[in-house]
């Protein structure tokens, strides 16, 4: 049973909208892996997160979980030399 607190993997992406940032945990031949970024796509078979590094294409069949996470934390400013 479904809880409507914590949708399907797959219901939740579907019901997001562009532009949330998301972390979608995916099966991958040797176990799982994680794409945290941007969601900017969803269809009927994938979804594309964008990451720090890259634009991710996920098929939908091998998502085991996908939640929202609040906005990344602004970057430091970098060290100076005392």
């Amino acid at each position: 049973m479904v809880n409507p607190q914590n949708p399907a993997p797959r219901q939740f992406l579907e019901g997001a909208s562009l532009g949330t940032r998301v972390v979608v945990r995916y099966r991958i031949s040797d176990g799982l892996t994680d794409a945290l970024g941007e969601l900017v796509g969803i269809s009927a078979t994938e979804c594309t997160v964008r990451t720090r590094r890259a634009d991710v294409v996920i098929p939908l069949a091998l998502v085991v979980a996908a939640k929202p996470v609040p906005p990344a934390p602004p970057r430091r400013a970098p060290r100076t030399a005392p």
